[in-house]
């Protein structure tokens, strides 16, 4: 019998939404007019971008809408992103909205900025409302900003310069390093025009570069612009309406998301630790592999990596909830826009699954169990739903199963963040290795514990050594960043088991 494993690509998605948002941030039309794009993925059309720009009031108003559809073992999915930013004609920040669609979840944060750089935040989701204030990151621009520092750098081939770019989409300031090239001969979809390059590189935290390579016309509008995430090449062209919004082609990820396995991996429960030798795929750029209590990577002079992967066990006898004073570790127990600890049937479903059991690990443990029973339709067309969601509809594939575990986790005050990366099936959809996958890790005593919902309710024991880290987080795109430099950068050429 064939275990049902639930993994995930929707993330990896939401991801390339906010990259085309933000690697084009400087592009945008020069008056108020729209400018259509073509989105293209492995040289198959799966979506569209629009641009716009409105000069009123004395405000500038800049919009980009993405939309890109895949399919994901013969399931459509679509995610759509939209982020308008409001500047004054000089540039300075204003507000921002951003809408996001991620499969059945849309989910709408509108932020103001006042003249202290105070932003008070409100998320939309589910008929709720939640506010909250930030501060603006010092220096950073939105889309009219960038665009006036572009004008102002021009088009002098050599030219250098660095600056951050505010994306709504993801909340954060990102840096950006900006190089302009020499003049090209670019193919517009059969035609051929002279344009200038220009590469834009994103430096994510922790999560590497993302280089994007950009040909602009003399008024500095993008025309095109190609960007290697996840191991395929993402482009944009420009183009007229018809063909930006008309009919996508299919593109099946399921496969195009695997990592082959050197060898079959088989009783991953009798595991107590495997090493995996890492090399760079051809032609690909340096590849990050984080370190935690679960794994360990060793880099070598030759830019491959040692990884060994050994689940830290937990230990008995913690309480719960955390009362430590780690301001990550606290950061772990708070609600989030996908992780609603603080909403009541999230908190009526931990509350039933603990019992009265006071031990952390027992609880995490009992968490898991009930997410690993409780989510009753394993669907690869939900995308990636909020905690509250999930507990609404029981149904999603593996990144519902964790953000499930994790709000759930955090209600009763256990430290927990979902984890993605790429974990070793038997056979997926006709796919046998490693493929995109999300789980949990929660903060027990001094380390952070594994746990797999998703694996569990599927028929296989849970966490295991056949899991590969890429990035930890609150379960937001911004989290997951490190997915797209990551997947497809990388090869495994073997594989050591070692057994219990």
């Amino acid at each position: 019998m064939k275990i049902k494993y639930a993994l995930s690509v929707c993330s990896v998605f939401a991801v390339i939404a906010c990259l085309i948002s933000t690697s084009s941030a400087g592009s945008k039309a020069e008056s108020d007019e729209t400018e259509y794009f073509a989105v293209f993925m492995e040289g198959k059309k799966v979506g569209h971008a629009i641009q716009s720009r409105v000069v009123s009031d004395g405000k500038v108003t800049t919009s980009e809408d993405v939309s890109i559809t895949i399919s994901r073992g013969g399931i459509s999915m679509t995610v759509e992103m939209k982020e308008t930013s409001i500047e004054t004609t000089s540039g300075e920040p204003l507000g921002f909205e951003s809408t996001q669609k991620l499969g059945a979840m849309v989910m709408k944060m509108t932020g103001r900025v006042d003249k202290q750089g105070k932003v008070t935040l409100t998320t939309a989701s589910m008929g709720s409302e939640q506010k909250s204030t930030l501060q603006w990151p010092q220096g950073a621009v939105m889309a009219e900003g960038l665009r006036l520092l572009t004008l102002k750098k021009g088009l002098k081939e050599g030219t250098q310069y660095s600056v951050k770019i505010y994306s709504p989409g993801i909340m954060q300031a990102v840096d950006t390093k900006i190089s302009i090239g020499p003049e090209q001969n670019v193919d517009l979809l059969g035609r051929v025009v002279t344009l200038r390059e220009v590469k834009t590189t994103l430096i994510m935290p922790g999560a590497g570069e993302i280089v994007s390579t950009g040909y602009v016309d003399r008024h500095l509008r993008m025309q095109k612009s190609i960007m290697p995430i996840a191991g395929m090449q993402v482009e944009m062209v420009a183009c007229a309406r018809e063909f930006a919004l008309g009919q996508n082609d299919v593109l099946e990820l399921i496969d195009k998301m695997f990592l082959k396995s050197p060898e079959p991996l088989n009783n991953l429960a009798s595991a107590k630790s495997i090493t995996y030798y890492l090399s760079p795929v051809k032609g690909a750029s340096d590849f990050t592999i984080p370190s935690n209590d679960n794994q360990k990577a060793q880099r070598l002079d030759n830019g491959k990596i040692i990884l060994k992967v050994e689940p830290a066990a937990a230990p008995a006898g913690v309480k719960y909830p955390y009362k430590g004073t780690d301001a990550a570790i606290l950061e772990a127990m708070e609600p989030t826009r996908f992780l609603q600890s603080d909403n009541k049937q999230v908190i009526d479903l931990a509350h039933r699954a603990v019992g009265r059991t006071k031990d952390a690990a027992e609880a995490a443990k009992k968490i898991e169990a009930f997410v690993a029973d409780y989510i009753e339709n394993r669907s690869l067309s939900v995308g990636y739903a909020s905690a509250a969601e999930v507990a609404a509809s029981r149904q999603g594939d593996c990144s519902e199963f964790a953000v499930l575990t994790a709000a759930m986790c955090r209600a009763v005050g256990i430290p927990a963040q979902v984890v993605a990366g790429v974990a070793y099936v038997d056979d997926f959809l006709g796919n046998r290795g490693f493929g995109g996958h999300a789980w949990n890790q929660v903060y027990i005593g001094d380390k952070w514990i594994g746990l797999d919902a998703s694996f569990r309710g599927g028929g296989r024991g849970g966490y295991d050594a056949g899991h590969i880290a890429l990035a930890a987080g609150n379960g937001e795109p911004a989290d997951l960043f490190n997915l797209a430099p990551t997947l497809g950068q990388f090869k495994i050429d073997k594989v050591a088991v070692n057994k219990r």
